[in-house]
């Protein structure tokens, strides 16, 4: 149920971290671990399971949202998420190997 504003003590902006604030360049990390970096935790923090289940409803949107500034990568294996980090100048999207067979089909 709708609750009043001055039922609240304090009201805060609601502002998210942008990629650049939030992820270090050159790392890519897990759903799980930008979900605790958007609480301020430390990407290894211990959480309960269902605390990792609201931080996850928080972190999917954020990716989403912030899509265009990210890169994505396979997970290690299938029990494991993907990756995402920020995207550089140079990350158009093609593997580097399918660009170097390109080139050399072409000699």
């Amino acid at each position: 149920m709708p609750r009043p504003k001055d039922a609240f003590d304090d009201l805060y902006p609601c502002d998210f971290y942008t990629p650049e604030e939030l992820l270090d360049d050159g790392m890519m990390y897990s759903v799980y671990e930008i979900a605790r970096l958007l609480q301020g935790l430390e990407t290894d923090a211990e959480i309960d399971e269902g605390v990792e289940d609201v931080l996850l409803d928080w972190a999917i949107p954020w990716i989403m949202r912030n899509s265009e500034e990210l890169v994505i990568a396979e997970p290690p294996n299938e029990e494991e998420p993907g990756y995402y980090g920020l995207k550089d100048a140079g990350d158009d999207g093609t593997d580097d190997a399918d660009n170097d067979d390109t080139a050399a089909s072409d000699d």
